[in-house]
């Protein structure tokens, strides 16, 4: 009984892991043309950062922290826009749609996976629960 429970555990933890990574890119994906943000500066990208937890019997995940991507802003010549600086240029967030796009797709299935696993979990509880009643 105690492996049931593990596996539970762990398909949790990975549903929990991949809805992270879906709303890291969600916001990535909705602030890809933010150029000011409270701070004054374009929205940086976000990234889930993950590590292996014991969960009984076996490794889940869990989300260790969120990371704000480093990389250089992208940089627009558009004069008229009101946070162009002298030279015309437009600071916009360090965020690739297409990139944000294979990560919403990727965890989508990876959610898919640990749900139909976590399902497949309880039927077989609920059919053990029968053959012993």
């Amino acid at each position: 009984m105690a492996d049931f429970f593990s596996s539970l555990k762990i398909s949790a933890s990975g549903l929990i892991a991949q809805r992270a990574r879906i709303e890291a890119a969600s916001s990535n994906l909705a602030n890809a043309e933010t150029t000011r943000g409270p701070d004054g500066k374009p929205y940086r990208r976000i990234d889930p950062v993950f590590e292996a937890v014991d969960v009984g019997d076996g490794a889940g995940v869990r989300v260790a922290e969120v990371r704000r991507d480093t990389q250089p802003f992208r940089k627009v010549f558009n004069p008229d826009h009101p946070d162009a600086d002298e030279s015309g240029f437009v600071e916009l967030p360090n965020v690739n749609p297409v990139h944000e796009i294979v990560n919403l797709m990727s965890a989508r299935r990876s959610y898919e996976a640990n749900a139909t696993a976590f399902d497949t979990l309880k039927a077989m509880a609920a059919r053990a629960l029968e053959i012993l009643g």
